[in-house]
């Protein structure tokens, strides 16, 4: 292993903001949207799929800006990271792997993120490289940033069909991550356990692989 590649939603950063915002803005309770993300998730269907339950026929994008331009947009602090996630990505670097934060996100969500000055060697979201999961380009691109071979990279993420079956069909080891409603729900399927090199509680198990092979 020489290089871990991170999803950020529900990986890195706690959705939470995210999903009250949007239930702020289209003027729903925050446990109504919730349980409706709870309810799209269990069908295997998109995440944006709640809020056209929410509002049928809604333009997410045209919706996205209008946020943006009254001043209630996306925002990201220190607040939003799981507490695992700096101690972790610093002992991974310690320990020589190169880190690379690449997930399905808006261009602002990775200036936010930059802006957290996490300890990583990259940081960059799918808007930015103009294509995204779990699209054989998107692999391809964090096989490129991951700067090693493909059994060298790992990337770890929260959701089956966006992380954790498109990267080992790429050909990366993937870790998945038992945390958030995708991670959740799908962390006990056996599929999942089949697909992935390892399921992890936390950030820092991954720690502890990385030093296990050293010694």
């Amino acid at each position: 292993m020489k290089t871990f590649v991170f999803d950020i939603g529900e990986t890195l950063v706690r959705d939470d903001r995210y999903w009250g915002s949007w239930a702020d803005w289209l003027g729903t309770p925050r446990h109504t949207l919730s349980a409706l993300v709870g309810a799209v998730t269990a069908r295997g269907l998109d995440n944006s799929e709640a809020l056209r339950l929410v509002k049928p026929g809604i333009d997410i994008s045209a919706e996205y800006a209008a946020r943006e331009a009254a001043g209630r947009g996306e925002y990201l602090d220190e607040s939003d990271l799981y507490e695992d996630v700096r101690p972790a990505l610093a002992a991974l670097r310690r320990l020589g792997m190169r880190v690379v934060v690449a997930g399905n996100q808006t261009a602002r969500a990775g200036e936010l993120l930059r802006a957290l000055d996490l300890p990583a060697d990259l940081i960059t979201t799918s808007q930015e490289w103009g294509c995204a999961k779990p699209s054989e380009e998107f692999f391809a691109k964090v096989l490129k940033a991951s700067g090693a071979s493909a059994n060298d990279t790992v990337y770890v993420g929260d959701h089956p069909a966006n992380d954790t079956f498109p990267a080992a069909k790429a050909g990366l080891r993937t870790a998945h991550i038992r945390r958030g409603p995708w991670g959740c729900l799908w962390g006990g399927d056996s599929t999942v356990h089949a697909a992935a090199d390892w399921v992890v509680q936390s950030l820092e198990d991954l720690v502890e692989v990385v030093a296990k092979k050293r010694n």
